[in-house]
């Protein structure tokens, strides 16, 4: 009895006179799935990354943020360190995130109401939630 592909069954396996032999990867990417949706991964991982909301500040704080500029602006010639926290808003989404900077002032430009760190980092005064350095707590010890 004759069964199925016994006319080839023990033939030697075929090798190409004029084709490379293909890598065993490239020839498992013939098969896989080819991506239907397009940035679809892309897009569920930035619905998944998380923000935070923007606090506001109530009046007492922007006085207390106001007064520790001005301390800056007074005494920036002696190159204080400051940690500077403030919101950077996303620009993909709502929301954003609170970056602490710790550097010395370069310059406070009231104007375009920024602040330069001597690192290059621009902060805008009005994202501004907290400042805090030394000359804050010599200042405090001496009342």
């Amino acid at each position: 009895m004759k069964k199925t592909y016994d006319d080839i069954i023990n033939l030697p396996h075929h090798v190409s006179e004029t084709r490379p032999h293909m890598a065993a990867i490239d020839r498992a990417a013939q098969f896989s799935p080819f991506a239907a949706l397009t940035g679809y991964d892309a897009a569920i991982k930035e619905t998944a990354r998380l923000t935070d909301e923007r606090v506001k500040l109530d009046e007492y704080m922007k006085d207390v943020l106001s007064e520790r500029l001005q301390i800056i602006a007074d005494r920036m010639k002696e190159y204080p360190e400051i940690a500077i926290t403030y919101f950077q808003p996303d620009r993909k989404k709502r929301g954003g995130s609170y970056i602490t900077a710790i550097n010395t002032v370069k310059k406070i430009d009231k104007y375009e109401r920024i602040i330069v760190m001597a690192d290059g980092t621009v902060i805008p005064i009005d994202e501004i939630i907290s400042i805090d350095g030394q000359i804050y707590e010599s200042m405090y010890m001496d009342e």
